[in-house]
């Protein structure tokens, strides 16, 4: 079971900001930038490429959904979006708030406290 199916039973603690019957997004605990967000399919799936045509076409609905409103809730110049998967084995997607090329390096972090996270996950699902 990975840590990203913990999070969608709720045995792991999220900031959750937005979730339908297949999908759930949340805020990256280890963020780029401010309002990392991870879309994550419900159905434990290893690659990106083995989902159906038809699940990946959801997801990637789902993550343009989950960007319009992190880009209307996180000021930034635009949404950056890259699946890479290889440190969690179940597919997800990163939404990353981009204003400098190095929001989207994977050696940048920024840190933010519990608080500043469930009120940014709050601002976020706000605008849906």
């Amino acid at each position: 079971m990975s840590v990203f199916t913990k999070i969608i039973t709720g045995e792991i603690p999220s900031y959750k900001v937005a979730e339908n019957d297949d999908f759930i997004a949340f805020l990256d605990i280890n963020p780029n930038a401010k309002g990392h967000t991870l879309v994550v399919p419900k159905k434990e799936e290893n690659k990106i490429f083995e989902m159906s045509r038809v699940e990946y076409q959801k997801l990637m609905d789902f993550s343009y959904t989950v960007a319009k409103a992190l880009e209307k809730a996180v000021p930034c110049k635009r949404i950056g979006m890259s699946v890479i998967g290889l440190e969690v084995p179940h597919v997800h997607v990163h939404l990353v708030p981009l204003n400098d090329m190095e929001d989207i390096q994977f050696s940048q972090k920024v840190t933010l406290s519990s608080e500043e996270f469930k009120a940014l996950a709050q601002r976020i699902a706000a605008k849906f």
